[in-house]
């Protein structure tokens, strides 16, 4: 079956949760987070689980497991801590966790963040993968980037891998 007969038999909703990284961020203050929450919903998605945790990687590992087994998400959006900084430690507390990593995800959002951003690029670590069997994507924490991702990318295509990640 070709892409274009998948999307067409992917669901139109699925199950999204939201998980900012920030140490000084709040959910009031969370202008990236709750964008995406509203994103998803206007995009007609049911948002089941959003919250904001400290960057730390003990923290988002077992945040992020945890939502999984008690919230049964299909998709978890994350946003922040995916830079270069000592404190951004988002990758390396996800990318473990991977059984299959999304690397064309990086690829992708890479080219479009240089087109809009110039060389300021090469600063971000953004990726995604699946973790039992829910698909994983974590964004830079800037409003902008998570704009770009989840309009050129994500929603667009979320419902296709959910549909490929529901297959028997």
């Amino acid at each position: 079956m070709g892409h274009k007969a998948h999307k067409m038999s992917a669901p139109e909703s699925v199950r999204l949760g939201i998980l900012s990284i920030s140490s000084s961020r709040t959910a009031a203050d969370d202008i990236s987070g709750q964008w995406i929450g509203k994103r998803a919903r206007k995009e007609g998605h049911r948002v089941v689980l959003y919250t904001v945790i400290p960057d730390d990687a003990e923290m988002i590992s077992k945040t992020l497991r945890q939502a999984i087994d008690a919230d049964a998400p299909d998709a978890i959006l994350m946003t922040g801590g995916t830079g270069i900084s000592p404190k951004d430690v988002t990758i390396e507390a996800v990318r473990p966790l991977f059984d299959k990593e999304l690397t064309a995800f990086a690829t992708i959002f890479s080219q479009l963040s240089f087109e809009d951003i110039d060389s300021a690029a090469l600063l971000s670590r953004a990726t995604a993968g699946v973790v039992c069997g829910t698909v994983v994507f974590c964004m830079p924490g800037s409003l902008k980037a998570c704009k770009l991702a989840c309009r050129a990318l994500i929603f667009p295509e979320l419902g296709h891998i959910v549909g490929h990640l529901h297959e028997a």
